[in-house]
């Protein structure tokens, strides 16, 4: 989970601060804030030579200690010293707040800065902003608790709340979503390690509403396990309003010989429904620069496999090239000729439920 990944990011800058509790707890505060003091400029010197870059929060957690353990020094109340994790967390606060609650994603801009290559499809962009909408009322109402420990409670009591609890927190909630997404996947689409898998394409494993809970090697989602997945279907007419339908090979495991959909084929994982509309396109009938209108979606079982189908429709059928030994051979289809052969075995079953579907949208 990035969010996992950017808390990782995110807690070297709070180790000032509990090796200022402990040091203070056995020397003092002045000896707690010249240790504290020196762990931060380590750590910031060891980011600076190993990743060549300045880790800015540790930077502000470290001039914060020295800032407010100074005031609190020169005035002789700790309590400035004692909201100093409390102002660290208040900036995180806002910084969750505003990423979750306004159109300016902060914390979506950090993990595509220090985490590059790492990419979300929409189903986990929408599961990426929940979990920081519920990482913001974590913050929120630990910030709550620095406060009132700083001034109603014992020191020992304002030690663990700001420092240790704040761990606690986030591992019981990160361990509560981990089990909770785990236990939502069924066993075969977690425990499908292999050699055999690893040299597969994987695909993603769907609730009906689209949702990604999972993913699954391709031959493990068409043994008849009912591992829902997502596809992409193209319907091509031409300005006639015909139908252009390709003829599987006689070779293919599924439904071999039999005319089809102008162009089907599976969403990789992280792929997204564009990326794989376009690259199927490409591949199956070498169709490029095209517009599609989405259709809508339904569930399709058979006794081999379960999918989620995406379908589309294009009028761009000029700049088709058969190019594919996926594709045995393809040609345009009026309504007429397709009424004529429904229900003979011709067409695969997908396509005559799908055609049905254009019909009641008078496509065609």
């Amino acid at each position: 989970m990035k969010q996992a990944e950017l808390l990782k990011k995110l807690l070297p800058g709070f180790i000032p601060l509990f090796v200022f509790i402990i040091a203070d707890e056995y020397w003092g505060m002045k000896v707690g804030i010249a240790v504290a003091l020196l762990i931060g400029l380590g750590e910031m010197s060891y980011t600076l030579i190993r990743e060549k870059r300045l880790d800015r929060f540790v930077l502000l957690d470290t001039a914060l200690l020295v800032a407010l353990s100074g005031i609190s020094i020169l005035l002789e109340n700790e309590i400035f010293f004692k909201l100093k994790p409390a102002l660290i967390e208040l900036i995180l606060c806002s910084i969750l707040g505003v990423s979750v609650f306004s159109s300016v994603n902060i914390i979506g801009s950090m993990t595509r800065k220090y985490m590059k290559g790492i990419e979300m499809n929409q189903a986990q962009e929408k599961l990426f902003k929940r979990n920081l909408r519920n990482l913001f009322y974590i913050v929120l109402v630990h910030t709550a608790l620095v406060f009132y420990s700083a001034f109603y409670m014992s020191k020992e009591a304002w030690a663990f709340i700001s420092g240790g609890l704040f761990y606690i927190l986030f591992i019981l909630y990160f361990g509560f979503e981990y089990f909770k997404n785990r236990n939502s996947i069924p066993k075969h689409q977690i425990e499908c390690s292999g050699p055999n898998y690893e040299l597969e394409e994987w695909l993603p494993v769907v609730e009906e509403n689209g949702r990604i809970i999972g993913k699954a090697p391709r031959s493990l989602c068409h043994k008849g396990e009912k591992i829902l997945h997502p596809v992409v279907h193209l319907h091509v007419l031409n300005s006639n309003g015909h139908i252009l339908l390709q003829k599987r090979p006689d070779d293919k495991l599924v439904q071999p010989g039999k005319w089809d959909t102008s162009v089907g084929g599976h969403i990789s994982f992280g792929e997204d429904l564009e990326t794989a509309l376009r690259r199927e396109a490409f591949e199956e009938i070498g169709l490029e620069n095209f517009s599609a209108k989405p259709l809508g979606n339904y569930r399709w079982d058979t006794d081999i496999e379960s999918e989620l189908v995406y379908y589309f429709v294009s009028y761009d059928f000029h700049k088709i090239r058969l190019h594919s030994e996926e594709v045995k051979e393809g040609k345009f289809w009026s309504p007429n000729q397709i009424e004529k052969q429904l229900g003979n075995g011709v067409f695969t079953p997908n396509f005559e439920h799908e055609y049905q579907l254009l019909k009641n949208r008078k496509i065609g």
